[in-house]
C-alpha cells in the first residue's frame, strides 16, 4: 500500500537534511497519513487520508 492519501494524493516530498556545516543528506517527507472508515457509493470503505482532508470533512464517516 502506497503512502498517498486517496482523496488529494498527497505524498512522500524528497529533499535534503542540511546540518550546520551545509553538508546534505538526502530524506524524505511523509504525510501524516490516517486510517479512516468513509462510506463511498453506499459501501463502507476503509481507506488512508491525510490529516488535512480529515479536519475538512469533505466525506462521510462510517458508523
Amino acid at each position: 500500500m502506497a503512502r498517498v492519501c486517496e482523496m488529494c494524493g498527497k505524498g512522500k516530498q524528497i529533499g535534503y537534511g542540511v546540518s550546520h556545516a551545509n553538508n546534505k543528506t538526502k530524506r524524505e517527507w511523509l504525510p501524516n497519513l490516517q486510517t479512516v472508515k468513509i462510506v463511498k457509493n453506499g459501501t463502507v470503505k476503509r481507506t488512508r487520508l491525510c490529516s488535512k482532508c480529515i479536519k475538512k470533512g469533505d466525506f462521510k464517516k462510517a458508523v
